[in-house]
């Protein structure tokens, strides 16, 4: 994908308000004169991708199934590592040594065992989410870190998106400061006029609001339950247990009440 002219990060005002129910503040008229705070609209959400649409509960099952581990102890194991800033690399490494993912995704493929997501993968919430802020006639993403065969699998779920991202496709990752910079040239957006949202504190809520976007977390999955950060979630717009109520808070955001 040829990547468009570079837009600067945004660097919040100083002065207004910041918490997790309201953007930074413009300043609007008063009958009298006096200005009063107006939120900054949203024009585009993204969305990241494992645990936020894609439930990988399964996923992780079918490697502890390949592994020889019991699939309790498989997640168990994964929870204790992500509470200790380890990773699911870690996972594997520690119940295979010397690990290859590539080597096992190829060994898997060759045996017919089924990788990546499909439809029985999606959160039931997810498809009237990005159905609700598209009808709101927001730009709407996809964007994540997964592996190139992700993009067939994500088309094949006809989700009511603009555009679907994959880290592997244009070679650049969460939570590289380009990552996100590509997502709002696609939404032909200022930073500040993108909502990120995600379940993980680490790749998505605090990349993002060092970007100049706003973010939403979503408590669910390993890392949304696990990872604890009160001053990056003070950063956030919203705070989320799932999707259903996002485009209902974004709507409200935009008519300028507070959620």
């Amino acid at each position: 994908m040829n990547a468009s002219p570079r837009i600067p990060p945004v660097t919040p005002t100083d002065g207004f308000e910041r918490g997790a129910d309201v953007l930074p503040q413009a300043e609007g008229p008063q009958d009298d004169g006096e200005r009063i705070p107006v939120p900054r609209s949203i024009q585009a959400v993204f969305f990241d991708i494992g645990e936020t649409l894609i439930n990988e509960g399964e996923i992780y099952g079918r490697w502890a199934d390949w592994l020889g581990v019991p699939r309790h102890t498989f997640l168990t194991k994964l929870g204790a590592l992500l509470a200790t800033g380890g990773d699911h690399m870690d996972l594997f490494e520690y119940f295979r040594p010397g690990f290859d993912l590539a080597e096992e995704q190829r060994r898997r493929e060759e045996a017919g065992v089924p990788g990546g997501f499909g439809p029985d993968d999606l959160y039931p919430d997810a498809r009237a989410c990005l159905s609700g802020l598209r009808d709101q006639g927001l730009f709407v993403g996809i964007a994540g870190n997964q592996p190139v065969q992700a993009a067939e699998q994500m088309a094949e779920l006809g989700l009511d998106a603009d555009v679907v991202g994959i880290s592997d496709v244009w070679g650049v990752s969460k939570p590289s400061q380009e990552f996100f910079e590509r997502c709002a040239q696609l939404a032909d957006a200022l930073p500040d006029r993108v909502l990120y949202v995600g379940d993980r504190i680490d790749n998505d809520v605090r990349p993002a609001v060092e970007f100049g976007m706003r973010a939403a977390f979503l408590r669910r999955g390993p890392w949304g339950n696990i990872q604890q950060d009160d001053d990056a979630l003070a950063e956030c717009l919203f705070v989320l247990d799932d999707l259903t109520a996002l485009p209902a808070l974004v709507a409200e955001h935009n008519a300028g009440r507070r959620p």
